[in-house]
């Protein structure tokens, strides 16, 4: 297992060098849409540590606290499906040719279509929290920690006996 892992590491530390050559060879000599790439590669990871994971990480736990248990599943698979969405809609949405072109892909209207696609998830998110509520798929949060307890338990007691 040890091989394995010092042989992955090796495996993406080649990846990493071979990366940074290709960079250096885009921006060296230093010009002006080097450096934007430069500022794009070291503010995308302090924007998104710094505004978007602590969105995030708020949200959910808002999320967590105010939604009954019946509706956590529809709602965190809806919320989820939203933020894919809205990254995958992002180049296009930003800028007309934000990405390449394919064959239909630019002749609809982007927002448009990202907000159906986000009526239609929501109302599945809609549907499947009525009908949880309704026949009660969704256990009580106490019964369903018990629930997970006893089978974390089993599972230590087998690992335990093998």
């Amino acid at each position: 297992m040890k091989a394995i892992r010092i042989l992955l590491a090796l495996c993406g530390l080649a990846a990493l060098v071979f990366g940074v050559s290709l960079f250096l060879d885009y921006a060296l000599p230093l010009r002006p849409d080097a450096i934007k790439t430069l500022v794009w590669l070291v503010g995308a990871p302090v924007v998104h540590d710094a505004v978007i994971a602590p969105v995030v990480g708020v949200g959910g736990l808002l999320l967590s606290r105010v939604v009954p248990v019946a509706w956590k599943v529809p709602v965190v698979a809806g919320a989820v499906l939203t933020a894919i969405l809205g990254i995958l809609a992002f180049p296009l949405l930003w800028r007309t040719y934000g990405a390449a072109p394919e064959p239909g892909l630019h002749d609809g209207n982007t927002w448009l279509g990202l907000l159906v696609t986000l009526a239609v998830v929501w109302a599945l998110v809609l549907l499947t929290g009525a009908a949880r509520t309704v026949f009660g798929s969704g256990k009580s949060g106490k019964q369903g920690r018990r629930s997970s307890r006893a089978a974390s338990d089993s599972v230590r007691e087998d690992l335990r006996g093998a």
